[in-house]
């Protein structure tokens, strides 16, 4: 049996975990880039790609600690954040991380592909909810002929599909941000970024996102953003 070789790499805005979104999708202007590893960087390999809209990507876990099941290790419940944290369910029933094997996988919009003289040819995306420099096993195209499942049942993530937050972000803040990412960034925070576990109404949260560090807290369904400063050390370099 061969062993699973990481075929690319994909670049984000989002240098650690916290922040990201729960699933792909659910923040559309969250753009990425997948950049292939040498060995895999041959043109013929992308050909016809363009007639898609939309990607599967197999991708690894890299920041999370997932438990081995050759090791007896592995726990066969797990506690989803969007119960809160508390409530156990069957690892196969949710895309929580700490599962058998570390393996993601998303749904995401292919913007188109970009030819960099160095990095050969590369997949522009978006919708993502991966860390910058995550692994990726595979490539597949998104068919909705049989992707697409209109009356498939969601289970518990039901319940909480429309939930969201009102935003509040003062205009002097707001104002440090790249004009073309203030929308993605608006998305992101009303999507509650919150570890479920983590919810108290009194905190002030942060985290990194695209060279910043955003600070905010929520209170009665409304977030509201009490900082937005620069990090220097943060670099998204490629190659």
């Amino acid at each position: 049996m061969n062993e699973l070789s990481v075929i690319a790499r994909v670049r984000t805005d989002f240098p650690s975990k916290f922040g990201l979104p729960r699933q792909s999708g659910l923040v559309p202007g969250l753009e990425g880039l997948v950049v292939f590893e040498k060995a895999f960087r041959n043109p013929d390999a992308l050909r016809g790609i363009e007639g898609y809209s939309h990607l599967w990507l197999l991708w690894g876990f890299s920041q999370a600690f997932a438990s081995g099941a050759g090791n007896g290790a592995w726990s066969p419940t797990v506690r989803p954040p969007r119960l809160g944290g508390n409530t156990r369910v069957g690892v196969f029933a949710t895309r929580s991380p700490n599962r058998p094997n570390p393996i993601g996988l998303s749904a995401v919009r292919l913007l188109g592909v970009e030819n960099d003289p160095k990095l050969g040819a590369t997949l522009r995306i978006s919708g993502i909810d991966m860390a910058d420099n995550t692994p990726v096993y595979d490539i597949k195209p998104y068919l909705p002929l049989s992707d697409c499942i209109p009356d498939a049942l969601g289970g518990f993530s039901d319940a909480v599909k429309n939930d969201s937050l009102q935003v509040v972000i003062d205009e002097a803040l707001l104002e440090k941000i790249p004009e073309n990412r203030r929308g993605a960034l608006r998305s992101l925070l009303a999507a509650d970024p919150r570890p479920a576990y983590l919810v108290d109404g009194g905190r002030e949260y942060g985290f990194p996102w695209a060279g910043y560090e955003i600070s905010f807290c929520v209170s009665d369904g409304t977030l509201t953003v009490t900082g937005i400063e620069k990090r220097n050390e943060f670099r998204q370099e490629t190659g």
